[in-house]
């Protein structure tokens, strides 16, 4: 996680892609914001070497439905790893709270169960501006950030 302290979207050796397939679940919520992080993670899969073909793109409404859809690419042959892209800005009233539960748990179930990376993407801020700060802003790109750790853990998980 980009903290004040740290910007995890600086990296050193970026795993090489090679012949491995992406889906990139993205919500359409807060779209200023998760068009940002899903630039920053196409641009870095991208860098690493993965053909534009090998990187399937499915848009949802709001960050509770990033699960299911990174459900349906998981269990697809087609796809290695799953990056799940989404930001969640706290309101009023505790909706905050169980939407980014909910989602959390949900993405972290489908990686277990097809034995896939499914990594999470997903900001949850207390405002806007905590929001632009990780999308791209003085805190990096948590859309980077999240295709790292799936070329990672693909690398990984191949020894």
């Amino acid at each position: 996680m980009s903290t004040k302290n740290k910007n995890l979207s600086e990296f050193e050796n970026l795993p090489n892609a090679g012949t491995a397939r992406f889906g990139i679940v993205v919500s359409e919520w807060n779209e200023e914001i998760t068009t940002k992080l899903y630039e920053g993670a196409y641009n870095t899969l991208i860098q690493a070497g993965c053909n534009d073909k090998h990187i399937k793109t499915v848009k949802v409404p709001g960050s509770f439905e990033l699960p299911l859809a990174a459900q349906k690419l998981a269990e697809s042959s087609f796809i290695d790893a799953v990056i799940c892209l989404g930001c969640v800005i706290q309101g009023e009233t505790p909706h905050f709270d169980f939407v980014c539960s909910s989602c959390a748990n949900g993405i972290m179930e489908v990686g277990l169960k097809f034995n896939k990376p499914v990594t999470f993407g997903v900001l949850t801020t207390l405002n806007q501006q905590q929001a632009e700060d990780r999308a791209g802003g003085k805190y990096g790109n948590k859309g980077i950030e999240a295709a790292v750790t799936a070329l990672k853990m693909l690398s990984s998980l191949k020894n």
